[in-house]
């Protein structure tokens, strides 16, 4: 069914992906996990149209692993204080929705879904310099300690 270049191809994009998460910082991890959710939900939407049941049940169970085992997990609730409580919440009302829309097989909740995952990718993304100064910052501290 599939001709061996694009076997290649997709082994070449997974080790392209796995090498991106590799040597990424663990905001660009999140950042990953924002995109990755985002795309599946595009999927999803594509094969509703296009009436393609199984795969958008498969891209919306995508979806959903990644905001919960993904987004949901790396959340420190007792360290991130009410930020991370209400964003634990919308997490879960996010994996509720997106069951509803497969259930309902609702475009619109999709789209609801992906408006708040683009919302939360912007600001995550706007904090970038932040984080990158924090991570800057810590590495000269560790590096400082070790040459002591």
């Amino acid at each position: 069914m599939f001709s061996q270049a694009h076997l290649g191809a997709n082994a070449y994009a997974r080790v392209g992906v796995e090498t991106g998460v590799m040597g990424a910082s663990p905001h660009q991890l999140i950042a990953l996990l924002y995109q990755g959710a985002r795309k599946a939900i595009a999927q999803a939407r594509m094969h509703l149209q296009v009436g393609n049941v199984g795969p958008r049940c498969e891209a919306i169970s995508k979806a959903i692993r990644i905001v919960e085992s993904g987004l949901q997990l790396a959340l420190d609730v007792e360290a991130g204080g009410e930020v991370a409580k209400r964003l634990n919440s919308l997490y879960g009302y996010m994996t509720r929705r997106l069951l509803e829309a497969n259930i309902k097989q609702s475009e619109t909740m999709l789209i609801e879904v992906d408006g708040l995952l683009a919302t939360l990718e912007e600001a995550w993304m706007g904090i970038a310099p932040e984080a990158a100064r924090m991570m800057a910052e810590r590495s000269s501290a560790l590096a400082g300690s070790v040459t002591r």
